[in-house]
């Protein structure tokens, strides 16, 4: 069976390495580029969101690569993101693809189905419970790995003194990490690849501007899509926190409620439960960066994503009532590195002045919130170290 999934971030690392190490051929779909666009928006709806566009046009890529099934996740609730992979596979269906679409549900909904549909892939490769279980706790630690050198990685950039050195050390790391065959080497790769990257030369003396990160999880996780924000600010001499990775995102909304914290501090500006995708996360981590003492916060929107429509509508309150400043970019498939660039230097010199006005000067570097773990690993390391 030829398997592939849509690409998030590095997180291919350990989907490719799963898919391998149970006895399936496993095709890593391309970074999403201009050709997974326009094939994306070629064949969905005007009104889809990037996210929809994107994953069409990159399913559209592995089937001509030879995908024969491709994985992906489900998802109950109001937004309508669960229901992609439906409206996927129908498309593919009508363009005339063979390829099937197979989604994982959040087990909270159906754990039998969880169940039967990893058995199905482990009974495709032809491997033991055994084997598959301990093939699936070793990926799921390279997942865990994979955040913690790119956590690292963004707290170490503002510093650096050779711009691109960091981004170099965490592709070596990296690279350590995608040799390891079990859970031991796993480790080594970790405590060698954090090491590399805390051994970035760094000037310790600068004191960055801190940015948090909100937003919808997919144009988070997939740099593409956001034109590298992330990077592009610690370019900038900004340090800046990404408020979702894939492993906190899903040890926090499966088996488990969850970011109990962050609702609780959204509760004042938006008391439901759920509105639908990361809409209420939005508004309570902007509640959480403001009392952490960032400088501000970006929030990453698709165009037409209706949770992040109310999150923005709320933001302004929000940003009034705790003194952040709050900026909003709607993605889409119009989104230029240019204008999504010049947006940036804007908002961190509208920053650095509100920096300026209360007197705020350079100082020794700024140690993490300890508010607020959610990255055991890579966090407490960096603590510890600086």
């Amino acid at each position: 069976m030829k398997v592939s999934f849509p690409r998030m971030g590095h997180s291919h690392l350990a989907f490719r390495w799963l898919m391998e190490e149970i006895g399936l051929e496993c095709i890593v779909p391309p970074e999403p580029n201009n050709e997974t666009l326009d094939l994306g928006v070629r064949y969905s709806p005007e009104f889809a969101c990037i996210p929809f566009k994107v994953l069409m046009g990159s399913y559209l890529q592995v089937a001509e690569m030879g995908a024969e099934v491709i994985v992906t996740s489900g998802g109950c609730g109001p937004c309508r993101a669960g229901y992609y992979w439906v409206m996927h596979q129908k498309l593919l269906e009508e363009i005339g693809v063979k390829t099937k679409v197979i989604a994982f549900e959040d087990p909270m909904c159906g754990i039998w189905d969880f169940i039967r549909k990893l058995n199905l892939f482990r009974n495709a490769g032809g491997v033991s419970i055994r084997h598959f279980v301990r093939a699936f706790k070793t990926a799921w630690e390279k997942v865990k790995v994979i955040d913690d050198m790119e956590i690292l990685s963004h707290e170490v950039r503002p510093y650096e003194v050779t711009k691109g050195s960091t981004s170099q050390a965490l592709q070596k790391s990296l690279g350590l990490l995608d040799q390891a065959k079990d859970r031991k080497q796993v480790e080594e790769a970790r405590q060698e690849g954090l090491q590399i990257l805390k051994n970035v030369p760094q000037d310790i003396n600068r004191n960055p501007l801190k940015v948090g990160i909100i937003g919808e999880i997919y144009v988070l996780l997939e740099p593409s899509i956001n034109q590298y924000m992330q990077q592009m600010l610690g370019d900038m001499g900004v340090r800046a926190e990404r408020s979702i990775y894939l492993s906190s995102y899903t040890r926090n909304n499966t088996f488990s409620q969850g970011e109990q914290d962050v609702r609780q501090a959204a509760r004042p500006y938006l008391n439901e439960k759920c509105i639908g995708g990361h809409g209420v996360n939005s508004i309570g981590e902007t509640v959480l960066y403001a009392r952490h003492g960032y400088d501000g916060v970006i929030q990453l929107a698709p165009f037409s994503c209706i949770p992040e429509i109310v999150a923005r509508s709320i933001l302004p309150k929000v940003s009034r009532e705790l003194d952040i400043p709050v900026l909003t970019f709607f993605l889409d498939e119009q989104t230029s590195k240019a204008g999504v660039e010049t947006r940036l230097e804007a908002f961190i010199d509208l920053l650095d002045m509100r920096r300026e006005k209360r007197g705020i000067k350079s100082a020794s570097l700024i140690t993490l919130p300890t508010g607020r773990e959610k990255f055991d690993g890579a966090q407490k390391l960096v603590a510890a170290d600086k």
